[in-house]
């Protein structure tokens, strides 16, 4: 990569960073725009929550009317006390409500990295709280889940009414909800060895009540997803809200903003995900297009004082197939457990629906091209690696180590070529040095690149290092945060490689930097620093000209590039700012090996030797170097042609 383009890159990153500075609202603007929002916040909760108790009273004497009324449906199935079933395996424990028979907690046991800080679980009923060797995903009102069925005489929710639990073991339960004599609502419940839970929801001796027409079941699912991890700002960026359609892959709403949106495509299932846990609805028989999905964003100021922070709001009102006739169930199936890739991919052979559930693409891994190096080489390499059990910072260094044995050869050839063209300088200086004139510069790249030509020499290879490593470093940056492997493992002074390392912390945001100070991200931008500063010590020395004045005006600008990781990676988990730390001492190494190993001597005799043999034929260059070549010619040509017309 040549200098201008380096220049060109460093350039556009200082007018971001020099316009998101100049831009950025004043306190006072922030403090007012802060106000106005907490108003409008308060605002729209006070019209919500007027409205909910709006409806709530006319649920209520709605309830209250068919409850006295013996003949009316469900009029004993309104009125009850809720009682808790729990049905659970060695992985979840999840309880049920008579009220709604309905998940009202998912608890995970021993989830990788359960035993560190586990965010700001509430505490049950009795006090105590949650058992460091668990997490729970979430409980009581954190989610709500209820279906609703078109009656003829009036609509029937679930969640409003008291079932009758039967068949309870450890893993299945019966829930019935008495509509009137051989009527019934019934909700039949399997849970699996892993995380998935079966569902079918059936309609006995109810076929007259209900409209002809009336063959869809409303299922309206929320959930505020709260905090589990370290790093309120980085978590929230993996909070989303994903979805399979029926006949393509998957979608997803924006984690960065607010997003609503109806879908134009039936869907397989929705998933609420966190940066490593997930809550999942997988319909049998899909939910139809025109689901409504929302997804709405929390801020970290607003949410500061609560004892649990939530991150986000989903929530989705979709409809399903509904037999009223009882023949047909609805089924479902959900998912409460962790976001590891091969777990997910093995859910769909527990899924009795025999569909390509793909649920495997919750873990985001990339666009195309890097979801495919971490598919199908950073993943197998990882796990492997894991199940010899070293410690995850030891598999981020081995890691590494292959990968930089991988590129070694063409990292090796770009570095070759390098020292070619350091050894041919003064040659290259005696050749151009008639074209000092600013007005010669196109003729002197000309003379340039025909002495190289003569040598057998390519110029542009030196870009070839940035080529290999930017979509390895690029498929790092998709892998490492989603990495659920590394969660609450430590290594070093890292106390959990998922999250970042704090050095220093502070109780209020600062502009661009946060709370805190990442040791990993120091040494990751100090090195990045030193790199930089050792790679133009070796351009510098093949620099002719003009060029190695402009090396000069470069230098200061190359260091603003790590100061920029900073404001980036800074909020990072501590993994991935280890991992392009140790990526760029080896790197700096390989160089330095390189450098010490090269006899400028011997290499140039080779190259002495190469020209001699090629003096009356000299090599073609072709490829890129030629075209390149063409180009300044023809834009020479074009020069000459306009001096000629201003004459």
């Amino acid at each position: 990569m040549d200098k201008n383009s380096i220049i060109g890159f460093i350039l556009i990153a200082v007018v971001l960073i020099g316009f998101s500075w100049y831009s950025r609202p004043s306190e006072e603007e922030q403090r007012a725009a802060f106000v106005q929002d907490s108003i409008e916040q308060v605002s729209r909760a006070k019209a919500e929550k007027a409205a909910k108790v709006a409806a709530i009273k006319r649920q209520e004497e709605v309830k209250k009317s068919i409850a006295s009324d013996t003949t009316a449906l469900f009029h004993k199935a309104l009125t009850g006390k809720a009682q808790n079933i729990v049905l659970q395996n060695a992985r979840v424990a999840l309880t049920f409500s008579t009220k709604g028979a309905v998940v009202t907690k998912a608890y995970l046991k021993n989830p990788k990295g359960s035993k560190r800080f586990i965010g700001h679980n509430i505490s049950d009923k009795t006090g105590k709280s949650d058992d460091l060797n668990g997490i729970t995903l979430f409980q009581g009102r954190d989610q709500s889940l209820d279906y609703t069925l078109v009656a003829k005489e009036m609509n029937i929710n679930t969640a409003d009414l008291y079932f009758t639990p039967s068949a309870v073991t450890d893993s299945t339960v019966t829930f019935t909800a008495e509509a009137g004599t051989g009527k019934a609502l019934t909700l039949t419940y399997k849970l699996g060895k892993n995380y998935m839970l079966h569902m079918s929801l059936r309609a006995t001796g109810m076929a007259g009540l209900f409209d002809p027409n009336a063959n869809k079941l409303n299922v309206n699912w929320q959930e505020l997803v709260k905090e589990q991890e370290r790093g309120f700002t980085f978590e929230n960026r993996y909070a989303r809200l994903d979805w399979k359609n029926t006949e393509g892959g998957t979608d997803y709403l924006s984690e960065a903003s607010d997003k609503q949106k109806t879908t134009e495509e039936a869907m397989d299932w929705v998933a609420y995900k966190n940066q490593f846990f997930s809550s999942v609805i997988i319909s049998k028989d899909g939910f139809d297009k025109g689901a409504d999905l929302q997804s709405l964003v929390y801020d970290k100021k607003a949410q500061e004082n609560r004892k649990v922070r939530y991150l986000k709001d989903f929530k989705s009102n979709m409809k399903t197939a509904f037999d009223p006739t009882g023949a047909k169930p609805s089924e479902f199936e959900f998912y409460y457990g962790p976001n590891d890739f091969y777990t997910l991919k093995h859910i769909e052979k527990e899924s009795t629906f025999n569909k390509e559930l793909d649920m495997e693409r919750i873990v985001y891994l990339g666009w195309p091209l890097f979801r495919y190096i971490n598919r199908w080489f950073l993943m197998p390499v990882f796990t492997w690696l894991t199940n010899w059990g070293f410690n995850m910072g030891v598999v981020l260094i081995l890691i590494t180590l292959l990968l930089k044995l991988i590129t070694y050869p063409m990292v090796k050839k770009s570095y070759m070529s390098s020292a070619k063209m350091r050894v041919l300088k003064p040659k290259l200086d005696e050749a151009t040095k008639q074209f000092d004139k600013p007005e010669d510069q196109m003729q002197k790249q000309q003379a340039m690149m025909a002495e190289y030509s003569k040598y057998g020499v390519s110029p542009l290879s030196g870009c070839l290092p940035m080529l290999i490593q930017m979509p390895i470093w690029i498929a790092m940056f998709n892998f490492v945060p989603n990495a659920i492997q590394l969660r609450g493992e430590s290594f070093l002074w890292i106390n959990d490689l998922s999250t970042y390392d704090p050095i220093f912390e502070w109780g209020t945001n600062l502009w661009l930097i946060g709370d805190h100070l990442s040791l990993t991200c120091i040494l990751f931008c100090a090195a990045q620093i030193i790199y930089s500063w050792f790679t133009m010590q070796l351009q510098k020395d093949q620099m002719v000209g003009q060029q190695a004045e402009q090396m000069k005006m470069m230098q200061w600008m190359m260091y603003l590039m790590p100061l920029m990781f900073f404001f980036m990676f800074n909020d990072y988990s501590a993994g991935l700012n280890f991992y392009y730390f140790i990526s760029l001492f080896f790197s700096a190494a390989i160089m330095f090996l390189l450098r010490k190993t090269t006899n400028d001597e011997k290499l140039l005799a080779i190259l002495e030797a190469h020209y001699k043999e090629n003096k009356d034929n000299p090599k073609k260059m072709s490829g890129l170097a030629a075209r390149m070549q063409a180009l300044q010619q023809m834009q020479q040509q074009q020069m000459e042609a306009q001096r000629k017309q201003r004459k």
